[in-house]
């Protein structure tokens, strides 16, 4: 159990299904896809042709929505920097001033404060990388005169930190897609060793390249044969047609607080965080492990603890791969036994698609609105359920269901497991 008690006070989202919390919740409800085919990546040459894509998205104009509702100097550099970063870096500006805008705390950042700052993911910026080494191949006086600082991950972090004027701790941390629950941990680690009472959790936009996009297809991981004229139909998890997962863009940010300090300034509390665990397969492929999963599972609720007959719902980790989403399922009946006739499981892929190394943040921030809301959003496009699926999934129907904790699921190429137990505040 964690010593020191660790609340959610801030939360924000950046999605295809919505760019705000209210909208993300009613569109995660409604059951609607946000999958299409890709706008903004030239597909011409290669099979896969489906993404859930922000390409299009407005971030300026959004920035300015923030003049009057943050500090003038802060919204100064928020705008002057977020016109001028790669798309996903001023992406992850945008998330993190609204989580903390959400949180109350953004005019109570002070000088020299503690806060810190974690960013999950690695090989963020990769579109503006891609382009800028076509420019070097054509003429290598032209690559973006500060390539060599955009290009780096730390820069989200420079980034964020310079607008919001943090000084604490910061950082990212990346283990392919558990990196958001790995960035929780650390968030929560800040907390407990380090004399942090606030911390800032920030999954930026993993902004895909061709390239990525064509690796993942020759890799057999993303769906490509099957659902590219009907790409809203594509991402299909527990489905017996499911092909491979959907790559897609979405950035999220979560404000955690030690619970006395959030008591003390009168914080908004969406939830607790009972503890984050992590783990390794010891296998370097992409082949998820029954065994790996399950004893992570079994670790976290011991360490907790919480007992399994004590979480009513899952947020799954589901992607939509044959393989993943029955090698998940298998992990949890191995963990929860009778209780899983009990228990609730949804899939946020299933509208999302794959956020990659913010898929952990974007779906925990879906987790936390379900549960405060007491309603879980359906798992689509199953029009057949796989034959081993023997725990409700939500199969294309939302529900009414009372849930007081939740285990969020989170599972990355190359055997990096972590995974997050979260309880409804209670004071």
């Amino acid at each position: 159990m964690l010593k020191k008690r660790v609340v959610v006070t801030g939360m924000s989202i950046n999605s295809p299904l919505g760019d705000n919390l209210n909208s993300f919740l009613e569109n995660l409800l409604a059951g609607k896809s946000g999958v299409t085919r890709w706008k903004t990546l030239n597909t011409e040459k290669i099979a896969a042709k489906v993404g859930s894509d922000l390409g299009e998205y407005d971030i300026i104009s959004k920035i300015k929505t923030y003049e009057g509702k943050i500090p003038k100097p802060m919204y100064d550099k928020f705008l002057k920097l977020g016109s001028k970063f790669p798309f996903s870096s001023a992406m992850s500006l945008q998330v993190a001033v609204e989580a903390f805008l959400d949180s109350g705390y953004i005019n109570e950042i002070k000088e020299g404060n503690n806060i810190a700052t974690v960013v999950a993911g690695h090989n963020l910026n990769q579109k503006y990388t891609f382009e800028n080494h076509d420019i070097f191949n054509d003429e290598p006086e032209f690559v973006d005169g500060l390539f060599a600082l955009y290009g780096l991950d730390t820069h989200h972090v420079g980034g964020v930190t310079d607008v919001l004027q943090t000084f604490g701790p910061g950082y990212t941390v990346g283990g392919a897609c558990a990196s958001g629950n790995i960035a929780l941990r650390c968030a929560v680690d800040e907390i407990q060793m380090h004399d942090v009472n606030v911390a800032a959790v920030v999954a930026p936009m993993l902004d895909f390249s061709l390239l990525d996009v064509q690796g993942m297809s020759i890799m057999g991981a993303i769906t490509y044969k099957s659902y590219n004229d009907t790409p809203e139909k594509a991402s299909r998890p527990y489905d017996t047609k499911r092909e491979g997962f959907v790559p897609a863009h979405g950035a999220a940010a979560l404000i955690i607080e030690e619970l006395e300090h959030a008591k003390a300034r009168g914080a908004k509390i969406y939830a607790e965080i009972l503890g984050v665990e992590s783990s390794t397969d010891g296998c370097h492929l992409p082949q998820p492990s029954q065994a790996g999963q399950a004893r992570l599972m079994k670790r976290l609720l011991k360490n907790c603890g919480v007992k399994p007959e004590e979480v009513d719902y899952i947020n799954a980790h589901a992607t939509s791969t044959p393989l993943g989403d029955l090698t998940e399922l298998r992990s949890i009946k191995d963990v929860f036994g009778d209780h899983c006739k009990k228990l609730v499981i949804n899939a946020p892929k299933s509208m999302l698609g794959h956020t990659c190394w913010s898929a952990a943040t974007v779906e925990t921030v879906a987790a936390i609105l379900q549960m405060n809301k007491g309603e879980l959003h359906p798992s689509i496009n199953i029009d057949q359920l796989d034959a081993e699926v023997d725990i409700d999934v939500c199969a294309n129907v939302k529900k009414k269901k009372d849930v007081n904790i939740l285990l969020k699921n989170s599972f990355g190429f190359g055997g990096i497991n972590c995974i997050s137990l979260i309880k409804k505040y209670k004071a």
